[in-house]
């Protein structure tokens, strides 16, 4: 407790500003605003020492809905008839759109069943298809129960595990953007964390890692990696980093790795995006606690190339391409090509 003063000089100079804050655009004129007014009150009294509350103010975008829509026939007298006419034909009638619950529109075609329970009053209803389907129209609007456009995240985490949201919701564009939502890539972020659980088993889905050496190819594709997403966090590049994964997984794939220091390596990077895989293969690995394991140190050299594969033209026409070493001098490489001519 302090009887004296404000808050201590010692806590004021140690706890300083707040380092981050992520927020969306409408609390600018609200808790941002208020909070704001504050501290430079008491920067003004001498309270505190720092002009502004927060040291770095990020406005995260938001994730917009996709409205789909019905249309209602009007008459000359602009009152709704009991007529619902397909997006595509609408223009040759005077029409009305209607908010539909996006649950019961599969890739823009409506289930007209569905539909006649979801809205009673239009059970007797005459829809006018196209091509035997009744195609929605599309608007990306601000999610809301008013427009019916809002997505339950417990179903989709039902369906693909919590996981997958988290790390798609990432991929969906830079944290700064609004985005529509829209479940269409879902499907790839599920493959990519079932090929992630993948390298730590054999065919047989039996957990299997070895102790062996790893090679220079594995240690090349978990550095590049580890840098990626190191520096992808500094600048809250979250959707390159998915990215940057999937690459990653694909080539440790390809090199058939089961290397338990590599894989172990990808887990600790890989677990704020995807925690709860990364908890259950840490527990497989043998290992616990791991939010509290150092993040991998990044180690430039297993960058560095060694050869380059170099195309090889001959009176202006590709013979072939030819691996040799970076540091070769070019009297040497001129020999080695006229070698494998």
């Amino acid at each position: 407790q302090n009887d004296c003063d404000f808050a201590s000089k010692e806590a004021i100079a140690y706890w300083k500003d707040v380092d981050l804050y992520i927020g969306g655009s409408e609390h600018a004129t609200g808790h941002l605003l208020y909070s704001r007014f504050w501290n430079k009150f008491l920067k003004d009294l001498g309270y505190v020492n720092e002009e502004e509350p927060f040291r770095k103010l990020i406005n995260q975008g938001m994730i917009q809905g996709r409205s789909n829509f019905v249309y209602r026939v009007v008459d000359e007298e602009g009152k709704g008839t009991n007529t619902l006419v397909s997006h595509g034909l609408k223009k040759d009638y005077k029409t009305s759109a209607l908010h539909v619950d996006v649950n019961i529109v599969e890739n823009e075609v409506l289930n007209i069943n569905k539909f006649k329970e979801f809205r009673p009053e239009f059970a007797n209803a005459e829809f006018i298809l196209e091509n035997g389907k009744y195609i929605c129209g599309v608007e990306v609007e601000k999610m809301s129960k008013s427009k019916f456009n809002v997505v339950n995240p417990d179903v989709l985490i039902a369906q693909y595990g919590a996981d997958t949201l988290r790390m798609y919701e990432m991929f969906l564009g830079p944290l700064e953007q609004s985005k529509p939502w829209n479940t269409n890539g879902i499907e790839g972020v599920f493959k990519f964390l079932r090929k992630f659980w993948r390298l730590f088993h054999n065919d047989a889905w039996v957990f299997s890692v070895n102790d062996s050496i790893p090679t220079k190819s594995e240690l090349k594709a978990l550095h590049k990696i580890i840098k990626k997403v190191q520096d992808d966090v500094e600048r809250f590049s979250f959707n390159t980093s998915v990215s940057s994964f999937m690459i990653a997984v694909n080539e440790l794939t390809d090199l058939k790795c089961k290397n338990r220091q590599v894989l172990e390596d990808l887990v600790v990077v890989l677990s704020p995006y995807a925690p709860h895989i990364c908890e259950e293969l840490w527990s497989l690995l043998g290992n616990k606690d791991l939010s509290n394991t150092p993040y991998p140190t990044f180690n430039p050299a297993h960058l560095e190339e060694a050869e380059f594969a170099y195309p090889i033209s001959i009176n202006g026409k590709m013979k072939m391409n030819l691996s040799l070493s970076l540091t070769l001098e070019q009297d040497d490489a001129i020999t080695l090509v006229l070698a494998n001519e």
